[in-house]
């Protein structure tokens, strides 16, 4: 029996948002526009959010006292990353509504999983082995083959817990690498492009997907996404109708990122994100719509937005130093310019981005 749809938050409601790093300071921008209050529980002083969301608790996620509290304010909970310990989720569910829900989150945060599960979906991933020894490892490189790259199963991100073997006697120093964690080992993907699609459904089941954007990394750092992407009008099609079968097959609520390579073979799905994502900062200015309202829409329980492209637009990450150069990106009037308010500029660091407008849409 289908459960009943939810109504949708009142205008004053209070979403709660577990992480207070730059995405949940723009989920809360984005849920201030719509009348919605943002409480935020993240254990590091002086995040990001803190200077923009109604509430903030400064606890761990190991609090239980606090995650009660958290619980006890807010009408639904959400996440601004997927790496939530499991334990502080066992309880917040006993307590209130969260979404995107555990099944997503089961998925995603263990790499073999969320493989296994794209391929009993009919998706094409890479070629893929558990590797939990340096007997395994030897074994999936004989039957994958090198180049490949040995994963950490969980908590990578931004070209962290990756190794790359270039040739079997790469191995033993790759799984050292893993200080004993357990791995994936991925087959190269011999690909023209990445792209990635911002997918969204709501609690009735309405999906609703952006454009692919096309990205660019450096130093496993997404650089920049440019919108439109290379694509046929199929591949295009293709694109948005598997990011709606991974939506539906979750019964998802709320914002998905999906990164895919672009093959002469076709579309293959490197990885999906449950929650709102980098790729996707785009939006801000080139839909009406951009992905934290949409997120904050779903979880509310609101209708999706337009999600039509306007505008032609550059993403691109300001890491590190690069941030000093925002009065200077401000001169050039096709400039948006987004800052996360990060105390200290790190190599590598995700500071703020720039949105360049490049025209009407294509």
């Amino acid at each position: 029996m289908t459960e009943p749809v939810p109504a949708p938050l009142p205008v004053g409601a209070t979403i709660g948002i577990l992480g207070g790093g730059q995405l949940g300071r723009m989920l809360a921008l984005a849920a201030a526009r719509l009348g919605l209050r943002c409480h935020i529980l993240e254990p590091a002083p002086g995040a990001p959010a803190a200077e923009v969301c109604g509430t903030l608790t400064t606890a761990g996620y190991d609090d239980g006292p606090a995650l009660r509290a958290f619980a006890a304010s807010v009408d639904v909970v959400t996440y601004e990353f997927e790496n939530i310990p499991t334990t502080a989720l066992d309880l917040l569910e006993t307590l209130c509504p969260i979404h995107p829900g555990r099944e997503a989150l089961r998925v995603s945060q263990d790499r073999l999983t969320e493989k296994s599960f794209l391929n009993d979906l009919g998706l094409t991933t890479a070629p893929f082995a558990p590797v939990g020894s340096a007997d395994e490892l030897s074994a999936a490189l004989a039957q994958i083959g090198t180049p490949a790259i040995l994963k950490t199963r969980r908590f990578g991100y931004d070209g962290k817990g990756q190794v790359r073997i270039t040739a079997p006697e790469d191995a033993d120093a790759a799984w050292a690498a893993m200080n004993g964690a357990d791995a994936i080992l991925e087959g190269f993907v011999d690909f023209n492009h990445e792209v990635s699609v911002i997918g969204a459904r709501g609690p009735d089941g309405q999906v609703a997907c952006y454009d692919p954007g096309q990205n660019v990394h450096r130093d496993g750092i997404l650089h920049t996404t440019t919108l439109p992407a290379t694509l046929s009008h199929g591949q295009l099609t293709d694109a948005v109708l598997l990011t709606g079968r991974i939506l539906n097959a979750l019964d998802y609520v709320g914002v998905m990122g999906v990164e895919l390579f672009v093959t002469p073979g076709g579309l293959i799905v490197n990885e999906i994100a449950p929650r709102v994502h980098n790729s996707g900062h785009w939006t801000q200015n080139g839909c009406v719509i951009d992905q934290f309202e949409q997120h904050i829409r779903a979880v509310a329980g609101w209708p999706l937005g337009d999600g039509r492209r306007h505008s032609d637009v550059v993403m691109t990450n300001l890491l590190g130093d690069d941030v000093a150069q925002a009065p200077t990106l401000a001169r050039d009037p096709a400039n948006a310019i987004h800052l996360y308010g990060k105390a200290e500029a790190r190599a590598g660091r995700k500071m703020g981005h720039v949105n360049r407008r490049i025209g009407p849409a294509s």
